[in-house]
C-alpha cells in the first residue's frame, strides 16, 4: 500500500511523499513492539520501501530499535527515504502517555530537530504528532485549542518545531495517528493554525485512517499556510488522494518564493515543491456534520473490525428497540445489507409491537431476519433451577404467595430476567458458530456504565459497536441516519416507544434507572468528567438543571463502579467520546473509595 500510494503521488507530480505516523506496522502496534521479530520486520520493510523510491523522497514512519539494552528499546521515527535508501531519521520526542496512549512503555524519545527534509529550494521540518502541540499533556486536551496559544514560543513550549524554524524550516509536516473522538478535528487545526500563524510557515497535518480494535482514526488531514489558514482539507473516513499547492516563505538564500504540494492516501500526504504563481488545487472539504461524523465513525471501525479479522458477515440480535436498531443499521451501511442477519428472539414476555418493530426495521434495511422464539428454553431452564433452588417461576409462583420473602422474589424475578437475556447470548454464539458470522451486541454507553446488561447475556459477542454512545445520543443518530434521503431505517415506533428490556411484564427502563435525560449527564460527569461523587453534589448546576438528588447521585456513581467487572469481560467496540471503557478509563475492580 506504501509503494502503490508513493507511485500515485509521483505520477500526480509530487516531490516529496509524507505518510502517517508508524505507518510501516499501523497505529498503535502495543505490544507486538516487544518482540524483536515484529521491529526485525518493520525494518525489512521499511528497506524494500526505500530501495523503490527514486529522486522523489519519501517520508514513513517506523518503529526504530535504539541499540540500546533495557526494557525500552525503540524510538517512534519518520525515515527520509530517496534514492533507494534511507538517508536520514526523525525522532519523535514528545511521547504522550495518557488517555488511550502508551507509548511511554515503548519508546524512549529523540532529542534532535533535524536533519531537515530538502525539497528543491524549500527546507522541511518533519515531526511526529504530539511534537507538533509541544507541550507535555496529561489527557487528551478538551479545549478547542488545548490551550495552546498561552504558551506557544514560551518557556513551556517543547515542540521541535520551534527549533526546525530556527534551523531554516519553511514548511512543517506532521506525521499522526490520532484516532478519533467528537470535536477532535477542531482541536487539531487550532493547534496547526496557531503553530503556523506563530512561526510564519505553513504545516501539512497527515493522519491514519481507519478502525484498529477500541480506536478509529478518520484521517482529516489538512493544510494550513503561512496564516494559519486551512487551505486543503481532505474528507474524513476516507482514504484518498489530493494535491493542495501552498506559498512556503522564501529562506534566505532562496531565489525566489516556493510552494508545496499535498497528496494524501489513507494518511499519505506528498508534497510538491513548486514557483509560486503554479497551478493550485485546494481541496477544501467540508468537516461533517457532528452526527454523520459519529456514524461514519462507528461505520468505519465496525467494518474494519470485521473485515481485517477475517469475517464477511454479522449476527445483530433485534428486540424492536433502539439499541438494536442502531446496530442493525450501522452494520448494514458498513458491510452491506446482505452481510448482516438479523435475530428475532421473542420471550413470554415480548409484545407485539417489538416481534414488529424488529420485522419492519429487516425490512427497511433489507437484511436477512428469523425468529427463533426462546420459550421452549426459557421454560425448561427455570424449571431445572426452580427444582435446585427450591423456587418457582416467578411469572406463576410466589408472586401471588402474600407469605414470600420480597427479597426472594426480587433476587428470583432478577434472575427469570437474566435466563432470558443468557438463552439469547447462547442463540447467537450458537448462530456464529455454526454460520462464520462475527456478533455484534447491542449495549450502549449509559446501560454499560451502570451495569444495565446481562453478564453472558446481551454482552456476548465480538464487537460492541455502540458501547461509547451514550443513549441519547444513540436516539440523535437514528433520527440522523432516517433523514438522509434513502427512506426510514429505523422504524418510527422504535424511536418514540419508552425503552424497556421486556424480560417481566409492563418492564420500562425508568422503573430501575432515572430517566435518561438525567442519567446521561451524571454518567458523563463521573465517567468523563472523573468527578467524585461529592463533586458532583457541590455542582448546583448540574443537579438544578437536570433534576438530580444527592441519593440518585451516589446511586449511579456507585453503580458505575460495581459493574467495572462486567465491563472487563466485555467486548471491545469504537472510541468516540474524550474517554471510553478500556484503554481510557482503567479503574480496579476491588474498589472502595467514593
Amino acid at each position: 500500500m506504501i509503494v502503490a500510494a508513493y507511485d500515485e503521488a509521483v505520477a500526480a507530480g509530487a516531490q516529496v511523499v509524507v505518510f502517517s505516523e508508524l505507518t510501516v506496522t499501523g497505529y498503535p502496534p502495543e505490544d507486538l513492539l516487544l518482540k524483536p521479530a515484529f521491529v526485525e520486520g518493520a525494518a525489512a520493510a521499511l528497506e524494500r520501501i526505500a530501495g523503490h523510491t527514486g529522486s522523489v523522497p519519501a517520508v514513513v514512519g517506523f518503529p526504530e530499535g535504539t541499540g540500546l539494552d533495557g526494557p525500552v528499546r525503540l524510538w517512534n521515527s519518520a525515515a527520509l527515504c530517496s534514492q533507494g535508501h534511507v538517508w536520514g531519521v526523525f525522532r519523535k520526542h514528545l511521547l504522550p502517555n495518557y488517555a488511550v496512549f502508551d507509548e511511554q512503555r515503548y519508546f524512549v524519545p529523540g532529542t534532535e530537530a533535524g536533519p531537515l527534509l530538502q525539497v528543491g529550494d524549500v527546507r522541511v521540518g518533519v515531526s511526529i504528532c504530539e511534537d507538533l502541540w509541544g507541550p507535555p499533556r496529561t489527557a487528551d486536551a478538551a479545549a478547542d485549542d488545548g490551550g495552546l496559544p498561552s504558551i506557544v514560543g514560551g518557556e513551556a513550549d517543547t515542540s521541535p518545531a520551534l527549533a526546525q524554524v530556527a534551523m531554516g524550516a519553511q514548511l512543517l509536516v506532521n506525521l499522526n495517528g490520532s484516532p478519533y473522538r467528537r470535536g477532535k478535528q477542531a482541536d487539531r487545526e487550532a493547534v496547526a493554525r496557531t503553530r503556523a500563524a506563530a512561526l510564519g510557515v505553513p504545516v501539512v497535518y497527515v493522519n491514519q485512517v481507519g478502525g484498529q480494535d477500541e480506536l478509529v482514526f478518520d484521517g482529516n488531514s489538512f493544510v494550513t499556510d503561512a496564516g494559519g489558514n486551512v487551505v486543503c482539507r481532505l474528507p474524513a473516513f476516507v482514504e484518498q488522494v489530493a494535491v493542495c499547492d501552498v506559498a512556503v516563505p522564501a529562506s534566505p538564500d532562496a531565489a525566489g518564493p516556493a510552494g508545496s504540494r499535498d497528496t494524501e492516501r489513507g494518511g499519505a500526504a506528498a508534497l510538491r515543491s513548486s514557483r509560486a504563481g503554479g497551478a493550485a488545487h485546494h481541496v477544501v472539504t467540508p468537516m461533517l456534520d457532528p452526527l454523520e461524523e459519529v456514524w461514519q465513525a462507528l461505520v468505519v471501525a465496525t467494518r474494519d473490525y470485521v473485515r481485517k479479522n477475517g469475517f464477511s458477515d454479522v449476527a445483530v440480535g433485534l428486540s424492536g428497540g433502539i439499541d438494536s436498531s442502531a446496530v442493525a443499521a450501522i452494520a448494514a451501511d458498513a458491510l452491506g445489507p446482505q452481510h448482516v442477519h438479523g435475530v428475532s428472539m421473542p420471550s413470554r414476555y415480548s409484545s407485539d409491537g417489538s416481534r414488529t418493530d424488529a420485522a419492519q426495521l429487516a425490512a427497511n434495511l433489507g437484511i436477512d431476519f428469523r425468529t427463533v422464539p426462546i420459550e421452549p428454553a426459557h421454560a425448561a431452564l427455570a424449571g431445572m433451577l426452580d427444582t435446585q433452588a427450591g423456587g418457582a417461576d416467578p411469572a406463576s409462583g410466589p408472586a401471588g404467595d402474600p407469605a414470600a420473602d420480597p427479597a426472594e422474589l426480587a433476587a428470583a424475578d432478577l434472575t427469570d430476567q437474566n435466563i432470558q437475556s443468557r438463552i439469547r447470548g447462547v442463540l447467537l454464539m450458537a448462530l456464529s458458530n455454526r454460520h462464520g458470522w462475527l456478533v455484534l451486541t447491542t449495549g450502549n454507553k449509559t446501560e454499560t456504565s451502570v451495569g444495565y446488561t446481562t453478564l453472558y447475556g446481551d454482552t456476548a459477542g465480538a464487537y460492541a459497536v455502540i458501547r461509547d454512545v451514550p443513549k441519547l445520543l444513540v436516539y440523535e443518530l437514528c433520527e440522523w441516519r432516517n433523514r438522509q434521503g434513502d427512506g426510514e431505517r429505523i422504524p418510527h415506533a422504535s424511536l418514540t416507544k419508552p425503552p424497556s428490556a421486556e424480560l417481566r411484564p409492563d418492564q420500562r427502563d425508568d422503573q430501575s434507572l432515572p430517566p435518561y435525560e438525567l442519567l446521561d449527564p451524571l454518567v458523563e460527569a463521573y465517567v468523563e468528567g472523573d468527578l467524585s461523587a461529592a463533586e458532583m453534589l457541590e455542582q448546583p448546576e448540574l443537579l438544578d438543571q437536570y433534576g438530580a438528588d444527592p441519593d440518585v447521585v451516589h446511586r449511579i456513581t456507585r453503580l458505575v463502579d460495581i459493574a467495572e467487572y462486567k465491563r472487563r469481560q466485555s467486548p471491545p467496540g469504537p472510541r468516540i467520546t474524550a474517554k471510553s471503557f478500556g484503554k481510557d478509563r482503567r479503574m480496579p475492580i476491588t474498589n472502595f473509595f467514593r
